[in-house]
Parts: structure tokens; C-alpha cells; sequence
């Protein structure tokens, strides 16, 4: 009887680690899908030379199909003028910015970390988070 009491205790926790192994894989390839989605608009974005809005919208309808969000959950903050390809020695401007770069920075909410929150007395509100991909690209198009 002992064994039934603490078996009833335990298990629940020890489910509670493989229901999180297999919400971490899920995250794990929203992530990796996310990434190749951002990767694949920056490279439009260097033949473009920045972000145009075909393309941003591309990819915000992309990421919230992925991850089953609202697009208008999906922050972006990109450079949305025309950049040109540099020159050899051309490389920074008046202000002393590099030339010719793009910038772009894409946020998208993750709705659940942990599995068994409530089981550990973390809210739902507390149980989200927000992923983040920012970089630069060199802009490839000729002026």
C-alpha cells in the first residue's frame, strides 16, 4: 500500500519530464523553421536591397503559419530603404554608418515553455516567451 501512495506521487512528476522533452523538440523545430523562413527573406532582401513590403509580408504570413500566431503578433523591424552594393573603399558614409547593409530584426511569440505549468504553479501568462532572429546582410544590388 506504501508503494501505491508514493507511485501516485511520483508519476505525475516523472510524466510531467517527458511531456517537457517532447514540448522542447516541438519549440526546438518551430525555431529552426523560423530561422530558415528568416533566412530565406533576408536573401530576397539582398537581391532587393532591403526589405520591400511583398517580402515582409511574405515571410509574417509564413512564420505565423508555422507557429499558428497571428501576424500581427509577429514584430519586425528591417531596413526598408534601398541599399547599394559597396565599392572597394566606399564603406562607411557621413554619419558613419556602413553602407550597403541590411538590417532586420523578427520577433515571434512562443506560446508555451513548460509543460505541466500549473502542476508547478506557473500561469499561463508566465509560461510564454519570444524569439528573436537579428542580423545584418551585405545588399547585392547594383546601383
Amino acid at each position: 500500500m506504501k508503494q501505491l501512495i508514493v507511485l501516485s506521487a511520483v508519476l505525475p512528476l516523472m510524466l510531467v519530464f517527458l511531456l517537457q522533452f517532447t514540448l522542447d523538440q516541438k519549440n526546438a523545430y518551430n525555431i529552426s523553421q523560423f530561422q530558415e523562413i528568416v533566412y530565406t527573406a533576408r536573401e530576397e532582401a539582398r537581391q532587393e536591397g532591403c526589405f520591400t513590403g511583398e517580402i515582409e509580408a511574405k515571410l509574417k504570413r509564413q512564420v505565423a503559419k508555422s507557429f499558428a500566431v497571428p501576424e500581427e503578433e509577429i514584430e519586425m523591424e528591417a531596413t526598408r530603404t534601398v541599399q547599394y552594393r559597396v565599392q572597394s573603399g566606399e564603406g562607411f558614409d557621413t554619419n558613419g554608418r556602413q553602407r550597403g547593409m541590411i538590417h532586420y530584426k523578427v520577433t515571434v511569440p512562443i506560446e508555451r515553455l513548460m509543460a505541466g505549468h500549473r502542476l508547478f504553479g506557473i500561469k499561463e501568462s508566465e509560461n510564454r516567451g519570444k524569439y528573436t532572429v537579428e542580423g545584418y546582410a551585405a545588399s547585392e544590388r547594383l546601383p
